[in-house]
């Protein structure tokens, strides 16, 4: 029992920290991406993607367009505020490390938990 709760903790601590590194990365992408000025054209062709074939029967088509063009306006007004935004996405990179190491050690202290809580009921012995 306490080695099947250290494996899913291994688990569950893997995959929290792949999602840290995968958001690390993603903000340093788009850091770059902002400073370059390339995150702009990228929002307007993400803007006129077409309604996915498979999408079509299940939801309206007018309705992702106008989701579509809300999406696009609201990028576009966060182009508009990247230059001020730019110095913030240094601390992006070491604020997602910091809640990696939260969240790790409340998963550690759930494991401990839990390791103490089947130790415990492990030693009563019926009568």
């Amino acid at each position: 029992m306490i080695a099947a709760i250290w494996v899913v903790v291994a688990v569950l601590a893997a995959c929290w920290t792949g999602l840290a590194a995968l958001l690390a990365q993603l903000t340093d992408w788009l850091s770059a991406a902002m400073a370059s000025g390339a995150a702009g054209s990228a929002l307007d062709q993400i803007g006129q993607w077409p309604v996915p074939a498979w999408l079509a029967p299940w939801v309206d088509p007018a309705w992702v367009e106008t989701m579509q063009a809300s999406v696009l306006e609201w990028l576009q007004w966060l182009s508009a505020a990247m230059p001020a935004i730019g110095g913030l996405m240094g601390w992006i990179s070491p604020l997602v490390w910091l809640l990696w190491g939260l969240g790790l050690v409340v998963l550690l202290c759930v494991g401990g938990g839990l390791h103490f809580l089947a130790r415990r009921f492990d030693r009563v012995v019926p009568a």
